[in-house]
């Protein structure tokens, strides 16, 4: 009877042990910071479903908001979160340091592949087509424009709806008006950190700028000292000192206060995203039917509109079982190519939210093309439409026109944007600013930065 016992409780420990070994811990990388205590709030709901589905799966809150200048120390580490958010610019980076996770094989196995953004597609695949994250959204820059201080300054039509500049030209006349008129700003540069140097390159492109080139020998080229590119800083330094339209202090301008200026009736125009359009309206006070969205205007040298967006990546050290795990909470989450009931109950819920919060909603960029889930949300937007139509048609003309959208310089595009943001800084300070030898300084360090990153 003893030697029985003994067997089962040798047994009963292996079993544990089976178990513990087969548990699945996800390091939740996506859980919020403590401040954001609505999103809190959602998630631990997620959570709390995905434990009741997966209860052999361990959910640890891992709150981590990616850096260049954290995550290669990291992931060497091996101490990165199963998931986990980036930017558009990063995947090559990331893929070719073998930082990160190819998940291919696990989306192929859930029919995922064919579902996602051809353009997105290829941005987050190696040279070989495998495939390193999935999209949590995408969008296309274009103009937010406050269309109370349009109003103000009579640059409206028969119907009320603001005259929008087409051309860069058009805008600082636009905003010169609007200044003159009103008193507010015209528009909302940024020249504090990066978000600076990154609407700078959209403005660069439609002067006809490429800011880096790759040569015969594949050696990437830094290129920010061209004639064009150097041409779209001097307009920018012509906002500031030939039209005076900017707001008080373009230096203390980041992502977050552009859409304050923009929301309390401080600055009439703005680059941002259609991502972003609760930042004037209900983080900052705008009626939603004051908002307008407008394509990035044309430059000499073509319109275009920068794409980019959030991709979630995985740990490089994630075993099958945890990047699974991982993709599975993306269901439950509402952002993964699947009409679930959970997932359609979010769309549902989030448009609800929309309205009732001052919000407007629209279509977001289709990071996903799959048609069932396009044409779902399409009909959840429009069963809780809160917007003219009109106000936004502009924005998404643009970006639908064939070319508009262009992705990010490919190389290192955030240090890229930090040398442009120097310039910036320079040439809204400093009204005897030397462009060209500003630029050229700028251009000679990103190809310091390429040669000893990519040109190796």
């Amino acid at each position: 009877m003893k030697k029985l016992v003994s067997v089962l409780l040798t047994l009963c420990l292996c079993l544990a042990a089976f178990g513990a070994l087969a548990e699945t811990t996800l390091k939740l990388g996506v859980y919020p910071e403590e401040v954001a205590t609505d999103a809190i709030a959602s998630h631990e709901t997620y959570i709390e479903k995905y434990s009741a589905q997966y209860p052999d799966v361990t959910v640890e809150r891992a709150h981590y908001k990616y850096s260049t200048d954290t995550f290669v120390p990291m992931a060497e580490a091996g101490t990165v979160p199963t998931v986990f958010e980036s930017w558009f610019t990063e995947p090559k980076k990331l893929i070719g340091g073998q930082f990160i996770a190819d998940i291919t094989d696990e989306l192929e196995a859930r029919g995922w592949l064919s579902k996602m953004n051809p353009s997105i597609r290829t941005l987050m695949s190696d040279e070989n087509g495998r495939v390193y994250g999935v999209p949590r959204d995408a969008y296309a820059l274009g103009l937010m424009l406050n269309a109370e201080l349009f109003e103000d300054a009579g640059l409206v039509d028969e119907n009320g709806i603001p005259l929008y500049p087409k051309t860069w030209e058009e805008l600082a006349e636009t905003a010169k008006t609007i200044k003159d008129a009103t008193g507010s700003a015209g528009l909302c540069l940024l020249a504090k950190d990066n978000a600076g140097g990154w609407h700078f390159s959209n403005i660069a492109w439609a002067f006809g700028a490429t800011l880096e080139n790759q040569d015969a020998d594949g050696k990437w080229i830094a290129n920010l000292n061209s004639a064009e590119a150097v041409a779209a800083m001097q307009y920018v330094k012509d906002l500031k000192w030939k039209y005076d339209v900017l707001t008080a202090d373009p230096t203390s301008e980041d992502w977050g206060t552009g859409f304050t200026q923009l929301g309390t009736g401080a600055a009439a125009m703005y680059i941002a995203a259609n991502d972003a359009v609760n930042m004037p309206t209900q983080q900052n006070g705008l009626a939603v039917d004051k908002l307008m969205m407008c394509g990035i205007p044309a430059g000499p040298g073509g319109q275009y509109s920068l794409m980019g967006g959030t991709p979630y990546f995985f740990a490089a050290n994630a075993t099958p079982d945890e990047i699974n795990a991982a993709l599975d909470y993306l269901v439950i989450m509402g952002k993964a190519p699947e009409l679930t009931d959970d997932a359609i109950e979010g769309l549902r819920v989030d448009a609800k939210n929309r309205k009732e919060n001052g919000i407007p909603n629209i279509v977001e960029f289709p990071a996903w093309s799959d048609p069932e889930l396009v044409a779902k949300r399409q009909e959840i937007i429009s069963e809780y439409s809160n917007v003219d139509a009109r106000m936004f048609q502009p924005y998404f003309d643009a970006v639908a026109t064939e070319g508009n959208l262009r992705m990010e310089e490919p190389q290192n595009a955030q240090e890229m944007y930090a040398e442009l943001t120097k310039v910036l800084q320079a040439v809204v300070t400093d009204e005897n600013a030397d462009v060209q030898a500003l630029m050229d300084t700028a251009s000679a360090n990103l190809q310091q930065i390429l040669d000893e990153q990519v040109n190796k």
